[in-house]
């Protein structure tokens, strides 16, 4: 992936609304390239109802990132930062939940969007596009502590009998090298995905091999237990085109495939 030249010098300030895993990366690739970057969340500078606080960095910051989902319906961010939203360069970390179920078939960011069950993260999506923003649509993720390799060492991994489902995932240093290449593009909806959607049976199954342990059974959605949040996971199939972001942000996967994230993870 060709390198971004990230400026660094008085402006170059980041304040991310929902300070947590997947920005938390973005933090971190930024920060050790010379930006400063604050925001709100648990292991954040500020709370999110500090208004004074926040609404002063917001001032101060060149670029602002939201990775806040909808709650109770609405964006929290836009409902009460809205009109200080101003800036430059606005991101936000939407989902690949947004196309609903295609019954695997691919889509790219021209497909319908709003038809499926987030309804309310659909709507969140559209409005920080009117806003402007870069919009960040990002499929599972997966990364350091947060893996199908921490899942089968810890007895929590399925294997699902569902035939032909298929999702597409992505390591959470690419959302953010992604959100990086995305500073000297236009405002717009991007796919953030890797390059080869398959089953989760499948990453599962490659998991265990690295680990040297046998696969969990193959169940029904029944059988295993899961959530309903889990349940919903497996309701929707569909393979995410990412040509736009290599296209428009000269973006490539550093893990074009799970079995290279899977790899990486494992050697530490």
């Amino acid at each position: 992936m060709p390198a971004v030249a990230l400026t660094i010098d008085a402006m170059a300030r980041l304040f991310i609304f929902g300070l947590g895993y997947s920005a938390g990366f973005v933090a971190q690739r930024l920060r050790g390239a010379g930006w400063i970057v604050s925001g709100t969340g648990s292991t954040a500078q500020f709370a999110f109802d500090d208004e004074a606080g926040v609404r002063a960095e917001l001032a101060r910051a060149s670029h602002v990132l939201s990775s806040v989902p909808p709650v109770a319906g609405e964006d929290p961010v836009l409902a009460r930062y809205g009109e200080a939203l101003d800036h430059g360069w606005l991101g936000y970390l939407s989902s690949t939940g947004v196309y609903g179920d295609t019954g695997g078939a691919w889509v790219d960011e021209s497909a319908p969007t709003g038809g499926g069950r987030r309804s309310a993260r659909s709507a969140a999506d559209a409005a920080w596009l009117a806003k402007g923003a870069r919009v960040f649509r990002l499929p599972g993720i997966y990364g350091p502590g947060r893996s199908p390799l921490d899942r089968v060492r810890g007895g929590a991994a399925h294997r699902i009998d569902l035939p032909g489902q298929v999702f597409s995932r992505i390591h959470v240093d690419d959302i953010a090298a992604g959100v990086v290449a995305a500073f000297t593009a236009p405002p717009g909806a991007y796919n953030l995905a890797d390059d080869l959607p398959c089953s989760q049976n499948a990453v599962i199954e490659e998991a265990a091999r690295l680990l040297g342990v046998p696969p969990p059974p193959l169940q029904s959605l029944d059988e295993a237990g899961l959530s309903p949040a889990a349940r919903g996971f497996y309701a929707e199939n569909r393979r995410v085109a990412n040509g736009k972001a290599k296209r428009l942000l000269g973006w490539r996967p550093h893990y074009p495939t799970y079995r290279e994230g899977l790899r990486a993870l494992l050697a530490g």
